[in-house]
């Protein structure tokens, strides 16, 4: 079963005469980097939110964002008179000099500018606060999960299709072998012909054909890439968080079809494998949004 590192959660709650909504989004990484936005008062919150994150999401391009309205508990509202004067002042400078009108209602703009008006925070989150706080987060992450197994199964389906496309095409390889040795050995042959004045043995020519055509067998390229194929659909349906696993299998199924390309010395057989190429560029690219 495959997960999916993008993800979305969201879950809100009432708790402690509070509104808390918090939303969670994933995006593919490497290793975890979790980024967060918090009210002040929850910062001291930041490192157990890191660890639940951690511990749940593994790995991920994380952002955690929480946002808190008050629903008329006991958080009195704050007038920065400090800041109302300065913004006063600045304002009556800035009609000075660009002359124009002065506010007709101060209050309306005052108290609608940045942290002229603030609750009260200083206070200590209680018991009841945090254990809420973190069962919120839970549940978000609980959103995310979900929507990162859908994903995934999204994603199993579209792996499924290109491994099963690279495998058909395989088997259409041994069609144009036969025709690759006679084509190679024709080649060699007219080359010869053409060389006036100069005779050969044409034993020590069929021992060099076989030397030569024996660089150029693809038979163990054929069975590892076989190989590599089923390996790939069985970690994909084995346990969660494959994802750097099948990346590395997928890199060995591109040296195996790199060298039948190589070696393939036949037209239509490189225009298979360059089919393959694109099937594996597109399982290569999706392989990095999985867990």
């Amino acid at each position: 079963m495959l997960l999916s590192m993008t993800g979305f959660g969201k879950h809100t709650l009432e708790a402690c005469h509070k509104k808390i909504t918090i939303e969670v989004k994933s995006l593919n990484s490497k290793q975890l980097d979790m980024s967060s936005r918090l009210p002040s008062n929850y910062r001291e919150l930041e490192p157990e939110i890191r660890n639940v994150v951690s511990r749940r999401l593994e790995r991920g391009k994380i952002d955690v964002t929480i946002s808190v309205d008050n629903l008329g508990g006991e958080a009195p509202a704050v007038i920065n008179i400090a800041a109302m004067k300065e913004y006063k002042s600045q304002i009556e400078q800035m009609a000075r000099e660009l002359a124009i009108p002065t506010p007709v209602d101060w209050y309306h703009v005052l108290l609608r500018l940045p942290d002229v008006v603030k609750c009260d925070a200083s206070a200590a989150l209680s018991v009841e606060e945090k254990a809420a706080v973190i069962d919120c987060l839970n549940k978000a992450i609980d959103g995310l999960v979900e929507h990162r197994r859908a994903e995934g199964e999204r994603l199993e389906s579209f792996f499924a299709t290109r491994i099963n496309a690279i495998a058909d095409m395989l088997t259409e390889v041994p069609k144009y072998e036969n025709e690759r040795i006679v084509t190679i050995r024709t080649r060699l042959e007219e080359g010869l012909s053409k060389l006036s004045g100069i005779e050969y043995d044409r034993n020590r020519l069929e021992q060099e054909l076989i030397f030569y055509i024996e660089k150029l067998d693809i038979n163990e390229e054929k069975q590892r890439l076989a190989q590599h194929l089923a390996y790939f659909i069985e970690t994909m349906n084995g346990a969660p968080g494959q994802g750097k696993k099948l990346g590395f299998i997928s890199q060995e199924m591109g040296r195996e079809i790199n060298t039948l390309g190589s070696k393939s010395n036949h037209a239509l057989l490189q225009q298979l494998v360059v089919r393959m190429k694109d099937e594996l560029e597109q399982i290569k690219e999706q392989v990095l949004n999985v867990m």
